[in-house]
């Protein structure tokens, strides 16, 4: 069964969390799932991006959308509301960062767009994708500590008002695209209904492309998204 709400409230949680103290870390020596050694923006190449940060507007016309998905996916609205008063609990790494940042579930980059779709085809599912763009260097600290964070700990559990949400992670290696890439398996469980949830984050010079989901409809989608994120326009 999934758990559409609840799983979506997770992850913008989380990420809001670790990205709270992610400003001026260093990276992580053991970033989950990312390639070894990270070209320059400038090596990629005839898809390089810019050397500059895009605008949220630049970015937002680099979305994937219905045409480029293809039959069955339904665009859907954004979540407005704000998610206060959220716990982690039984996760050094998320808890001592804090939950004062857990509302307005959004990745602490200040260029981004996003879109969510469901799709029918055959099994309701939904996919989002989201864009960031900034230096490649508070791109590749931010994401990674984001990552470490969340999964540095197997098992632990998110309180957001009176409903416990059990959560499992598990790193899971992607296909190597862009400059770095991340990538990581998990399993929402609340009142003994579970749901799994992908998610792949690539970074490619100065935009971060992060595809969550199903995980067939992430497998399926993130190549194109990342190519589309990069075009020359």
């Amino acid at each position: 069964m999934r758990l559409p709400t609840m799983t979506v409230l997770s992850l913008s949680v989380l990420a809001a969390l670790t990205l709270a103290g992610c400003s001026n870390s260093s990276t992580p020596a053991n970033a989950p799932a990312s390639s070894t050694s990270a070209p320059a923006p400038h090596q990629e190449g005839k898809n390089a991006t810019s050397s500059a940060p895009l605008t949220s507007a630049a970015l937002s016309k680099r979305l994937l959308n219905e045409s480029d998905l293809g039959e069955g996916y339904t665009p859907k609205t954004a979540d407005s509301a704000q998610h206060d008063d959220v716990t982690v609990l039984g996760c050094p790494a998320l808890e001592k960062l804090g939950g004062d940042a857990a509302a307005g579930g959004s990745l602490n980059f200040p260029r981004q767009a996003k879109a969510s779709f469901a799709y029918a085809g055959g099994s309701d599912s939904e996919v989002s994708e989201e864009l960031y763009s900034d230096t490649a260097q508070k791109l590749s600290q931010g994401i990674a500590k984001i990552y470490d964070a969340m999964t540095s700990c197997p098992k632990y559990q998110v309180v957001s008002g009176s409903a416990p949400v059990e959560v499992t992670t598990q790193k899971v290696p992607t296909v190597q695209l862009g400059d770095e890439r991340w990538s990581q398996l998990l399993t929402f469980t609340v009142g003994g209904r579970s749901s799994v949830v992908k998610q792949t984050a690539v970074r490619t010079g100065t935009i971060v492309v992060l595809v969550s989901g199903s995980p067939a409809l992430v497998d399926a989608h993130v190549e194109k998204a990342l190519d589309k994120a990069r075009a020359d326009r």
